[in-house]
């Protein structure tokens, strides 16, 4: 059980850097933080529709392995206190 949880923090610590990642490199409605930091590159990733639709799908991806990872380690960890 000790090494489950263990990997459920893992996968959380890592979804939740890649999450921050992608939100960054999304294009920004007003020019805000996206284009703060490599304004360049969001340019040439958002500049075909195609591409902007694929990293908001990897966005929405990511936020969900990352939310389903911490029901999952909530529940696992309130199980856990009511065995004991």
């Amino acid at each position: 059980m000790e090494i489950l949880k263990v990997t459920l923090m893992v996968i959380i610590a890592i979804s939740s850097v890649i999450t921050v990642l992608l939100v960054l490199l999304n294009r920004g409605k007003g020019g805000g933080l996206s284009d703060m930091f490599g304004g360049g590159m969001t340019t040439s990733l958002n500049s075909s529709g195609s591409a902007s639709k694929n990293l908001v799908r990897l966005t929405v991806t990511v936020i969900l392995i990352w939310v389903i990872s911490i029901i999952a380690y909530g529940l696992m960890l309130r199980f856990e206190t009511a065995l004991v």
